[in-house]
């Protein structure tokens, strides 16, 4: 884009409530990724990676919602709203493959606002979720040396910050292998349980004569279907972070569809194992509260000391891990590109000699560290869950507008049955943002905070200062120059 074409294009938003900023050559040149580095295959690895620790631990606190029987349908009816976004995201991401993700998808659909608003809620939801994870993180840890606390959470934030530091290609590769070891302590997992699954464990809840609908089936009544909704998300949760990665794919619109579409299929199995299996083999009422679920479920079969347990608990640390890891990758490509658009400080976009964000790495490594230490894992479930929730939303209505509104844009990948999936998609997003007031109201109000700081950082300062030359916004500005012109 020309200097011309800018210094117009920043011209035309001045009436408007956005203004742009043209900045040299030298800004962005401090501002790349490292391109080639994750073919298909990576990438469905990073989704499974993003996702697998919700089969871990955290899940489970929704039987104690909604029973099995709420857990059940809560889990069918969010796996129906995942599998209509990530076909919906397949679209978008090989139409618009940049590093910004969800935000680039509704700033190209909704503007500037959608943009920022969306981002973040995807930013809130990442942020937190390593936070809750290096909670569980600490239960697997006490349950294998009798260490928990504070010196685990910085251990690894430390730890897997540092690892991303040393560049993208090593941290991919490391973490498909600690994925790869997780995936065999599910495996293990299974095999040691079918034998003692029974149907009668599912049920052993009591029912809560209390409640409309309650029965042995649904104890805490219909609901506890929807109090269950937001652990249900946590067996699919960040899974829509592929995307982050697009600048870094080896062939974008090829790549992305086949990696998100892929690893929404492998988790949809992992969520069925230990759905099925945990409460089945031990009781959903001894592992509706247990901190290392999986372990808990062949410890109350084998006993504590056995074999299975004992591996299960040290290979289903990695995770943990890997969610722990490959979310820390997550976030620092989503505050990369806001910040490097300018919706957040630009400091946060410098990249180093290893073309890694440096900033965006460890900022909100601290800051999630220090969430840490609260050690309330199911709180910052449900913080993550009403930012996804936000964002899901968001990304659904930016497909549905983009069909509309660009009919004729490259689609190398098209979603199967069109603007009526992400319609499913956009619908049971909302019932899933309306369940996290039910289940805590503390979580939705600490997030809405962290939305109003954000939004008056925005409207105070950086949406007079957005980067014009950042490719979330360059198309926009040129069609802005362009209608100008015309």
């Amino acid at each position: 884009m020309s200097q011309e074409s800018k210094q117009q294009a920043v011209t035309s938003t001045k009436s408007s409530s956005i203004e742009y900023q043209a900045v040299s050559d030298e800004y962005m040149s401090k501002r790349q990724l490292k391109q080639g580095v994750a073919g298909w295959i990576l990438l469905a690895s990073l989704g499974v990676s993003y996702v697998i620790s919700g089969d871990f631990a955290g899940w489970n606190f929704g039987l104690a919602l909604g029973g099995f029987g709420g857990m059940f349908i809560a889990t069918l009816v969010m796996g129906l709203m995942y599998i209509c976004l990530v076909l919906s995201l397949a679209e978008m991401s090989s139409s618009l493959p940049t590093a910004g993700g969800g935000y680039s998808f509704a700033r190209r659909a909704m503007g500037p606002w959608g943009g920022f608003l969306t981002g973040t809620a995807i930013l809130l939801e990442y942020a937190i979720a390593p936070a809750a994870i290096a909670v569980f993180i600490g239960s697997y840890v006490n349950e294998l040396i009798g260490i928990d606390g504070p010196i685990v959470y910085g251990a690894f934030y430390l730890t897997f910050v540092g690892l991303h530091l040393w560049g993208a290609t090593q941290a991919l590769r490391i973490m498909m292998g600690i994925t790869l070891l997780a995936v065999i302590a599910i495996g293990v997992f299974a095999f040691g349980m079918i034998p003692h699954f029974s149907v009668d464990n599912l049920f052993d809840i009591a029912a809560n004569p209390d409640v409309a609908g309650s029965s042995r089936f649904l104890p805490e009544g219909y609901m506890g279907i929807w109090a269950a909704l937001p652990f249900a998300m946590w067996l699919f949760l960040a899974v829509e972070g592929v995307p982050l990665a697009a600048e870094e794919a080896t062939n974008p619109s090829k790549d992305m569809p086949r990696g998100i579409i892929a690893s929404m299929l492998v988790l949809i199995v992992f969520a069925a194992v230990v759905l099925l299996l945990v409460p089945g083999g031990a009781g959903a009422d001894a592992m509706k509260a247990h901190g290392a679920p999986l372990v808990g479920a062949l410890q109350s079969v084998y006993g504590a000391d056995s074999v299975a347990a004992k591996f299960v608990n040290l290979v289903g640390l990695f995770g943990l891990i890997a969610s722990f890891f490959s979310i820390i990758y997550a976030y620092s490509r989503q505050v990369f590109a806001l910040s490097r658009a300018g919706y957040i400080p630009r400091f946060l976009s410098l990249s180093g000699q290893r073309k890694v964000p440096v900033w965006a790495l460890i900022v909100p490594g601290i800051l999630g560290f220090l969430l840490s230490l609260s050690g309330e894992g199911d709180l910052m479930i449900t913080m993550a869950v009403f930012g996804a929730t936000i964002s899901y939303a968001m990304m659904s209505l930016s497909h549905i507008i983009l069909r509309k509104k660009e009919p004729e844009l490259e689609r190398p990948y098209r979603t199967p049955g069109g603007i009526f999936t992400s319609g499913i998609a956009l619908v049971l997003s909302l019932v899933a943002l309306a369940s996290t007031f039910i289940v805590s109201l503390q979580a939705a109000a600490w997030s809405a905070l962290f939305y109003l700081i954000m939004v008056t950082y925005f409207v105070l300062y950086s949406r007079h200062r957005l980067v014009a030359s950042a490719p979330e916004e360059e198309f926009d500005m040129i069609a802005s120059a362009e209608s100008e012109l015309n």
